[in-house]
């Protein structure tokens, strides 16, 4: 009789961990998903973070080189303004008149042009720009990194639990996924709302 109540008691036991086991394996299929979203936008964070860092690199080149043709066209106009003063023919002096107002033109044009979007100013406000989307991709990057280091810990925790049998575990897997989860969302809707984080 004792035989047939052990048996009993040991079926029930398996039942037990049988059942223990699917809702841990549930568990880590759920922290598994999030990890897998986490590492997504984190990696496309990675991406919009060099494409920024890109554009905002060649804003700048341009706004240089604008500067650099704003000065060389701003100097010949001082220098030929120097030289008109001493000539005395009326045509050539007109002549030269007209050129100086041509490169100061350009130089206010180089300076600034709103029509086509590509002057100093027009160039300076897009590279800034460019370098807050930038800053915004890296603290995003940095929250999905840390939110997809929670999940790892969690899923590892949780895997243990079969293990051993620990359901302790499993609780600390389940609030590592919580926490991933509430990372992932700041890095989603809030990046800067932690300045630690983002300045990883």
């Amino acid at each position: 009789m004792s035989e047939i109540s052990e048996a009993i008691e040991k079926a029930h036991e398996g039942e037990h961990g049988e059942g223990f086991n699917r809702r841990i394996a549930l568990v880590i299929a759920i922290l598994a998903l999030f990890l897998s979203l986490s590492e997504t936008l984190g990696k496309g964070a990675q991406t919009e973070v060099t494409t920024k860092n890109i554009e905002a690199s060649d804003l700048w080149a341009f706004f240089q080189a604008k500067d650099i043709r704003r000065t060389v066209v701003s100097v010949a106009a001082d220098q030929t303004g120097l030289l008109a003063a001493g000539i005395t023919d009326p045509a050539a002096k007109a002549a030269l008149d007209k050129q100086i107002e041509t490169w100061r033109q350009t130089a206010e044009r180089y300076e600034s042009d709103p029509k086509a979007g590509n002057g100093r100013k027009q160039l300076e406000e897009k590279a800034r720009v460019a370098e807050e989307e930038r800053d915004d991709s890296t603290a995003k990057y940095h929250h999905y990194e840390l939110a997809s280091a929670a999940f790892q810990i969690g899923i590892v925790l949780a895997s243990a639990a079969v293990i051993t049998g620990m359901v302790v575990l499993v609780w600390l897997g389940g609030a590592l996924g919580l926490v991933g989860l509430g990372l992932m969302l700041l890095g989603l809707y809030a990046p800067h709302a932690v300045p630690f984080i983002a300045t990883l």
